[in-house]
């Protein structure tokens, strides 16, 4: 079952997700020809430009057939958003279930403090599915997003602290700061690398279930973002040290998939061939 939850958390809902801006943005571009279009057609009519020829004996035809266009256009828009609200609404829960399976693998974790699954990639108004473009991260902010969400007061300074405890060797207060952050920032930009670090902090503690958890949470986030590659591997390697080894092949094979050609996806095929992954 754990095995079927991990395949088909994978589901390329990421790409979907880099989709929504682009519906967004061609329902607004199709709205605005709309409107050009229905000026240009009031015009023709109340000029009389189509009935007498100047623009064409059948004008008026083409142009009622360019409108039909549209409207078939702005239909299959609709039609594409509404299969990718399915899509980000089933992979949500298979994440959210997936936790859970993890949650039970954890020594002293509380199913019932859970809490409600983000949605997959995070959310932009309307339920639209926001993308994260990694190549506007800029690594000199400590993480931020160059050009995104403006961090809130005391955000840098929290994350710093959480992550100069983490050097110091002190993973307890460490992995505790960080779980202070995410719950304080939720969505902020610095978040997806507190879950990561978290887990980083638990994994040296020897809390490996807890460590996939907060690996899956920095991945499921921001399926795209800066540390979503990593995360996808600790999780692999996670659960291949939890003893899912099936899991693990998946997810590790999900690793390449993703970020081909990356440092991840090298250290990923190393790991399956030592699982013994077919």
């Amino acid at each position: 079952m754990l095995r079927l939850l991990v395949l088909t958390a994978f589901l390329p809902v990421a790409g979907f997700a880099q989709d929504a801006q682009t519906l967004a943005d061609i329902r607004a571009e199709i709205a605005a020809l709309q409107a050009e279009f229905n000026t240009l057609k009031s015009e023709l009519v109340s000029t009389g430009a189509a009935a007498t020829g100047v623009a064409g004996g059948d004008a008026l035809q083409r142009m009622d057939a360019m409108e039909a266009a549209l409207m078939r256009l702005t239909a299959k828009t609709e039609e594409v958003e509404l299969k990718l609200n399915r899509v980000v609404a089933d992979g949500t829960n298979r994440i959210g279930d997936l936790e859970f399976r993890l949650c039970e693998l954890e020594e002293g974790c509380d199913i019932a403090a859970l809490g409600e699954t983000a949605p997959l990639g995070g959310t932009a108004g309307g339920g639209a599915v926001a993308p994260v473009d990694p190549a506007v991260t800029d690594p000199a902010a400590g993480g931020a997003v160059a050009g995104g969400p403006e961090l809130a007061i005391g955000e840098q300074a929290d994350f710093d602290r959480a992550k100069e405890v983490l050097g110091q060797g002190d993973f307890r207060a460490a992995s505790d700061l960080f779980a202070t952050f995410t719950q304080s920032y939720p969505g902020g930009p610095l978040t997806q690398e507190a879950h990561y670090l978290r887990g980083e902090a638990l994994s040296q503690l020897g809390d490996t279930a807890g460590a996939a958890r907060s690996y899956l949470e920095a991945f499921s986030g921001q399926p795209s973002g800066p540390q979503a590659a990593p995360a996808l591997l600790k999780l692999g390697q996670s659960l291949g040290a939890l003893g899912q080894t099936p899991e693990a092949c998946v997810t590790l094979q999900e690793v390449g998939t993703r970020f081909p050609g990356s440092a991840e996806a090298a250290s990923a095929m190393s790991a399956m061939a030592g699982l013994g992954c077919s």
